[in-house]
Formats: C-alpha cells, sequence, structure tokens
C-alpha cells in the first residue's frame, strides 16, 4: 500500500505544553502538531486496521535543510496512523520495522510518502 500525506511533516515533541487538570499537571502536543495530525485525516486511507505484521518505509520531504529527528517523526506519523484507524496499534507487534525511511528535502512540495508492506515471518 502506498499513499502521500500532502502537508509539511510535524514532529510531536517540538514545543510540549504543560497544562493544569485540577491538581495534575499534563504536557500536550502543540497546537502546530494538533493541527497537522487533524489535517492528516483527509489523506488516510479508508481501510479496516491493519493487524498483522508490517514495515512502514516513510520518506519525509521537509519545507527546509534544518535538522530535524526522524524518530520523532516516525512517533507522529504512527500516532496519526492509529488514531485514523490505518493500522490497530503501533506497537511492534504489528509495526515491526521502519525500514527504509529517511528525510529528505522539497521546498515546493512538502510531503510524507509512506509505504506499508506486510512482513512475513
Amino acid at each position: 500500500m502506498h499513499f502521500t500525506i500532502n502537508i509539511p511533516p510535524r514532529t510531536k515533541k517540538n514545543c510540549m505544553q504543560i497544562v493544569k487538570v485540577g491538581p495534575r499537571l499534563m504536557i500536550l502536543p502543540s497546537k502546530a502538531y494538533r493541527d497537522y495530525e487533524k489535517a492528516c485525516e483527509e489523506f488516510m486511507p479508508k481501510i479496516d486496521p491493519i493487524d498483522y505484521p508490517v514495515n512502514i518505509k516513510a520518506i519525509y520531504y521537509m519545507e527546509s535543510r534544518r535538522r530535524v529527528d526522524l524518530c520523532n517523526l516516525h512517533e507522529a506519523l504512527c500516532d496519526a496512523l492509529v488514531k485514523y484507524g490505518v493500522v490497530a496499534d503501533d506497537n511492534s507487534k504489528i509495526i515491526v520495522s521502519l525500514d527504509g525511511s529517511y528525510v529528505s528535502y522539497d521546498k515546493e512540495h512538502p510531503r510524507t510518502e509512506v509505504y506499508i508492506s506486510e512482513v512475513r515471518e
């Protein structure tokens, strides 16, 4: 399966917000990340959630050449895949590898290209 998320990739960990809920403090993702996650919905395939071992290869085309942590981009992508029902969960029994993923640059068309393939043991 292959699909493209045609919006600039975002990480989840940058600019976290600390909010007080009653006596407890909670850490929430930034508004920029929440907006990104919401915008991802229209690009997600409408399928039954994948519940078998898969490899996810993601090519992140960034709008600038600034350094970014690949693992933080993966976290944001995997959370969106779970939220919109593409994968049942992002645990290591379902997403068994992220092989072939990398970050590239495309100022004119930032996006994430996602390739999901079944892993046979």
